[in-house]
């Protein structure tokens, strides 16, 4: 039972520090920020670009982030 109580100490611990991290990706002006818990907490757009293509570039920047954060994650839950 204490191992159990060890296990989700380090758990809590590993979930909090990836909370804690940000992950930032910017194409062609189009900036998006993330943080671990895979929450959007900024976007900025380049206004140069044309409605569509931001569209596209905001897709791909959410699909990367996520891809570094779940990398990340995986990286730390390998203890």
């Amino acid at each position: 039972m204490f191992d159990q109580l060890k296990q989700l100490k380090q758990l809590k611990e590993l979930q909090d520090k990836l909370s804690q991290e940000k992950i930032e990706i910017e194409k062609e002006g189009v900036r998006l920020i993330m943080n671990g818990k895979m929450e959007v907490e900024e976007i900025y757009l380049n206004p140069k670009l044309e409605k569509e293509k931001q569209e596209k570039i905001i897709k791909e920047c959410f699909n990367e982030g996520i891809k570094k954060i779940q990398m990340s994650a995986a990286k730390m839950f390998q203890f």
